[in-house]
């Protein structure tokens, strides 16, 4: 049987010579989009315990590639070359993407511990539906940004 880390190593997987941490972020961040809308729908619907367990789930399915992977990687590889590479491409889409994605985990990180029944009352907020739908909708902005970040650095073989 072949190691999933073997696989996400070579071209195959996505048909990019991407780093393995890159590809399990990315598909780690595509598998939290999914899960996000998934608990929207069981929102809809009205299953709440169920909404609540699947949004937890994916909520700490994003924040572990984003603290353990796409953080180090922007200060690292991204930062030291801002303002100067700004105007690039691959630069400006990918700070777009980082500051979209450190706003979405924040917020969404505060809605889930709200919605777990885990902030302290002085941090509590009464319009829910407000700040878990902005949550989601920064998820989904993120994600997007984020494949086009994939696109730009692996996907035109830049990298």
């Amino acid at each position: 049987m072949v190691a999933v880390s073997s696989l996400l190593q070579g071209a195959g997987v996505l048909g990019t010579k991407a780093p393995f941490g890159t590809k399990a972020s990315l598909i780690a961040m595509v598998l939290a989009a999914v899960l996000f809308t998934i608990g929207w729908r069981l929102a809809v619907s009205k299953r709440f315990e169920a909404h609540r367990w699947v949004q937890t789930a994916a909520v700490c399915l994003n924040a572990v590639p984003v603290l353990a992977w796409m953080i180090r990687f922007f200060v690292l590889y991204v930062l030291p070359e801002i303002p100067a590479k700004l105007g690039e491409r691959s630069y400006a889409v990918t700070t777009v993407h980082a500051l979209v994605g450190v706003v979405g985990l924040t917020l969404g990180v505060f809605v889930d511990l709200r919605g777990n029944e885990l902030m302290p009352a002085r941090l509590r907020f009464s319009n829910y539906k407000l700040f878990m739908r902005s949550s989601y909708a920064l998820y989904m902005l993120a994600t997007l940004t984020g494949v086009i970040v994939y696109v730009v650095a692996y996907g035109s073989g830049l990298r």
